[in-house]
């Protein structure tokens, strides 16, 4: 008797850590049907990037889409319907930065995966980063909870090709969380790792920082998430839409350096929704120009 209960134990602890909590106070009707009609939301920006003390223009670019996901391997599945309980929905945001220093172009983008129904943090992260001198990457994954193992691998000496790992909130992860609903965004005093676009300027090691989150509003139609980092060097501003999809209109990035204040930011001048990846022919340009993109 003593074996069948323990048994039972087991398998009702089975059961408990197999259910998947939802993500509370999300109309998923609603959502679902913006997010799951098979299209990509693609918004282009004018953006002023600062390197190398310098204000650079150039353009920036997000794209928004929902996948199904490997819970295991953290990849795109390429036959969801016969991945079971490995499948994972989640919305992805891929960001651009394209810009110029002098002579030589920089060519950025950040991944970003985030669940979409069920309640939890980004799984995967990662940055490629390519300019004249060489190219880096960089990768998040999700372990457990918040606690991200991750890889970098540079062509700089110092930074070489590193493990290491984290246990905090991703910057890169706001970005997700407004889109699903700004109230999954964790706000008072939080700990955060910054962005890995930040980490790749400043070269700093990849170490959690507190951090104060809010929102505020802005007009009567936006709000704005702030994220302002204890050390007083660095803050961020993400403008966004109040009512649902939350599209963003733009965002800040105030950093502190030698007494001097850096301002990145990026002002939207284009939206589309669209399957892009189907849009690959000489016949598709047309839709560069409907969303003003120049890079």
């Amino acid at each position: 008797m003593n074996n069948q209960l323990i048994l039972l134990c087991f398998v009702v602890l089975g059961i408990i850590s197999c259910g998947r909590q939802e993500r509370p106070e999300v109309d998923f009707e609603v959502w679902g049907n913006y997010w799951f009609q098979g299209k990509a939301e693609i918004s282009s920006y004018d953006l002023v990037q600062y390197r190398y003390g310098e204000a650079r223009e150039g353009e920036a670019v997000l794209i928004f889409v929902t996948e199904d996901f490997s819970r295991k391997r953290q990849v795109k599945l390429d036959r969801p319907n016969e991945a079971g309980r490995d499948k994972l929905s989640v919305l992805k945001m891929n960001q651009t930065r394209d810009f110029r220093t002098g002579i030589y172009p920089y060519h950025m983008m950040l991944s970003a995966f985030t669940p979409t129904k069920e309640a939890g943090f980004g799984v995967k992260f990662n940055l490629t980063s390519q300019e004249w001198c060489g190219h880096t990457f960089t990768q998040l994954n999700l372990k457990s909870r918040q606690d991200y193992k991750g890889k970098l691998y540079s062509y700089f000496e110092e930074e070489g090709d590193q493990d290491f790992s984290v246990s905090a909130l991703i910057e890169d992860d706001i970005w997700n969380l407004i889109r699903i609903n700004p109230n999954q965004v964790p706000v008072g005093n939080v700990k955060v790792l910054p962005s890995l676009i930040f980490q790749r300027f400043s070269h700093r090691e990849f170490k959690a920082e507190e951090a104060f989150i809010r929102m505020v509003d802005i007009s009567r139609d936006r709000s704005r998430m702030e994220l302002t980092y204890s050390s007083g060097e660095r803050v961020v501003h993400i403008d966004f839409e109040k009512d649902f999809p939350f599209q963003i209109m733009g965002w800040e990035e105030i950093f502190i350096k030698d007494g001097q204040k850096e301002i990145t930011s990026a002002k939207r001048k284009g939206i589309k929704q669209i399957d892009y990846w189907k849009r690959n022919s000489l016949e598709d340009e047309f839709l560069r120009k409907e969303l003003q993109l120049k890079y």
